[in-house]
């Protein structure tokens, strides 16, 4: 009756591959620059493990959802904590969902205030300090310039067309990082090395022919960041429930195949960004791919082409990362009135994007907000609470049948580590 219920709801108007699209995009983020370094910390063997362990459980998470929403009678995700487990439930996966997509935005206008002054000095030729060049007058631009108008739909079906766009983007900057391997030599001539870029990172000895040897094993101090790096990275859970209410002819098989396209995809592309970039510098590489492109080159056409992708990438990521925050749906929770009231929706967008905004130009480093969110929200989100509300809504199914005894076991583990 739950299930009925559900798909009874006013049919969505996102097509099957606009919700691709939007998935892919909430799936897809700042987190594809720092996959190489994780490589680097872990070796090739271990990565491609982590890798399909995250994707996986993170899929199975997703089916996990989609059914319980459709058992719980629920299409918003902190109705279904509250229905699951009454008010702390709610507000367990409120601030998950809050931190989880406030990180995720912040490091998004992280790569805009860092990147884009490197592309407009590249543009005008010049090493000017103008307030143009300034990097916390360049997120305030572009947040009310672009990101305010975006956030402002009302349905998120409409903003499938930039997610397709800003998906194209990122497979341009996957594509210019294969290309790249095979055009720069390892180990680097000295008179490629940019010493004046990123005098804080260690020096490698470039000139050892045995840090261009790939590893396929590596423990160190780092490789402990590797794991919240890729749950930052597959994070898309708080979107999935707004695009399932979207979705044209709703059903659960039909949601499911979106996320099963989805994060094909996206562990394609993140598999291929991570791997050539790792090949390319292998030791060398920075948290930040494209920075570690700036000690080879001091200017290279093709990568300011990248840059400006992956600023327009993340730039149009924003509002659909922001939508499950200032949805209709996710507000209705909060007020009284259940009428769709744009003065509401515009102060709340407003004020979300403030606090975004205060947040990046005052917090000093993007690495702190990936390790904390990657590690406690982010884990939240994908593997703590899908299975606490399937083993508390589902009742159809025994405590004691297979699926479920499984879903504690994982739900155990996670909780202990």
């Amino acid at each position: 009756a739950a299930e009925r219920c559900v798909n009874m709801r006013s049919p969505g108007s996102a097509s099957f591959g606009m919700s691709v699209f939007n998935l892919g995009n909430a799936i897809m983020g700042s987190g594809i620059l720092g996959l190489a370094y994780a490589m680097a910390n872990t070796g090739i063997a271990m990565f491609v493990i982590l890798l399909v362990a995250v994707a996986i459980f993170s899929l199975y998470s997703v089916h996990l959802l989609l059914k319980t929403a459709n058992e719980g009678g629920s299409l918003v995700y902190e109705q279904l904590g509250y229905k699951a487990f009454g008010i702390p439930g709610k507000l367990a996966a409120s601030c998950c969902i809050t931190m989880q997509n406030f990180g995720a935005m912040a490091s998004y206008l992280y790569i805009v205030k860092y990147e884009l002054p490197i592309v407009i000095k590249a543009f005008l030729d010049s090493n000017n300090n103008s307030w143009y060049t300034n990097g916390d007058y360049l997120v305030l631009i572009v947040t009310v310039a672009i990101i305010l108008p975006l956030s402002l739909l009302k349905n998120l079906g409409y903003l499938g067309y930039t997610s397709g766009f800003s998906l194209l983007c990122m497979v341009f900057f996957v594509i210019v990082v294969i290309y790249k391997k095979f055009q720069i030599p390892c180990p680097l001539p000295e008179n490629f090395i940019n010493i004046t870029v990123n005098v804080s990172q260690p020096q490698v000895n470039t000139t050892d022919e045995e840090c261009c040897k790939p590893k396929y094993f590596i423990f160190n101090s780092q490789t402990v960041y590797a794991v919240p790096i890729l749950t930052f990275a597959f994070v898309c859970h708080p979107a999935i429930l707004p695009m399932y209410e979207e979705l044209k002819d709703r059903s659960r098989r039909k949601m499911q195949n979106v996320a099963n396209v989805s994060f094909l995809g996206m562990f394609v592309m993140y598999l291929l960004a991570a791997l050539f970039g790792y090949l390319t510098f292998n030791e060398a590489v920075e948290p930040e791919l494209l920075h570690t492109y700036s000690k080879v080159y001091s200017f290279d056409v093709v990568l300011l082409i990248v840059r400006f992708a992956v600023l327009i990438a993340v730039t149009l990521t924003v509002p659909v990362v922001l939508f499950p925050v200032s949805s209709p749906a996710h507000l209705q929770l909060l007020c009284a009135s259940k009428d769709f009231s744009w003065p509401r929706h515009i102060c709340i967008t407003v004020a979300l994007l403030v606090c975004v905004n205060i947040l990046v130009i005052f917090v000093p480093t993007i690495r702190d907000i990936f390790g904390f969110i990657g590690a406690s929200a982010a884990a939240m989100l994908i593997f703590i609470l899908p299975s606490a509300f399937y083993i508390k809504l589902v009742k159809k199914e025994s405590m004691k049948s297979v699926q479920k005894i499984g879903v504690r076991h994982d739900l155990t583990e996670h909780m202990c580590s």
